[in-house]
């Protein structure tokens, strides 16, 4: 039985770790090959031999998407080894320091926009001419429930996502009579490598994390791929300009 995205070309930033990692997994399974992109080597390249493990196909490429240029030719990669670009998870992010607004780092500050937000930005910016050539596309972009609502102490992660969430409208009415779909995925608290290091930091929060959840539990990264996959998919033909609340609820109260 042929998968959900059988012989779609994925790209995948941010694919080193946690929920990328998990995408990249779950698009293998549905048969597309996937490019897995993220400035971490290592990591990438474990998730390069996880896919491979389960049968898949894949490339790694090392990319800071807050730089124009590593964002454009990472993109020329994917069209050069494959071909094509059929689906994109514009995924990598990073959190930012915990302070209030009037204590936060500009240089902090900068830095998270520059990754979480131009860093999407960019990808779309590049992904998008190939998928016009070709008539159709799909692209997810990470949000966060954080882009929906606000949380006290990451001023720099809430304005990023937020932006996420609009940048993603935006384009899914841009080209909506072209083929191309846009969307976001807006996580709750999953079991990723960033909410470990916040409870490391602050283990109240860890608590915390926990309890503002309405079902009672944290995310597995697992979750968030299996709505990426949805999105991507025909299945989701009609679905565009939507941010999608992956979250257990969190968003609801």
């Amino acid at each position: 039985m042929a998968g959900q995205l059988d012989g779609k070309v994925t790209l995948i930033t941010g694919a080193g770790s946690g929920i990328g990692r998990a995408t990249a997994l779950a698009v293998a399974r549905e048969g597309a090959k996937v490019a897995v992109a993220d400035i971490v080597v290592d990591g990438g390249e474990e998730t390069v031999r996880m896919v491979k493990g389960v049968g898949g196909e894949a490339i790694f490429i090392k990319v800071d998407v807050s730089k124009a240029a590593d964002v454009e030719a990472m993109i020329n990669k994917v069209v050069e080894t494959y071909g094509r670009i059929d689906c994109a998870h514009n995924n990598a992010g990073i959190e930012g320091q915990l302070a209030p607004t009037d204590e936060y780092s500009e240089e902090m500050f900068s830095r998270v926009l520059a990754i979480n937000l131009t860093g999407v930005w960019l990808c779309m910016k590049y992904e998008i001419p190939h998928m016009l050539k070709q008539g159709s596309g799909a692209i997810v972009n990470t949000a966060s429930g954080a882009g929906l609502v606000g949380v006290a102490g990451m001023s720099a992660y809430v304005a990023s996502k937020h932006g996420v969430v609009g940048l993603t409208k935006t384009a899914a009415l841009e080209y909506a009579k072209s083929g191309i779909r846009v969307n976001a995925v807006c996580p709750g608290i999953i079991q990723t490598p960033m909410i470990e290091r916040i409870a490391n930091e602050q283990p109240q929060l860890g608590e915390a994390f926990v309890a503002a959840e309405p079902i009672g539990r944290t995310g597995r990264p697992e979750e968030i791929a299996e709505s990426v996959v949805w999105l991507c998919s025909d299945a989701a033909s009609f679905v565009t300009g939507h941010a999608m609340s992956v979250d257990g609820g969190y968003v609801a109260q």
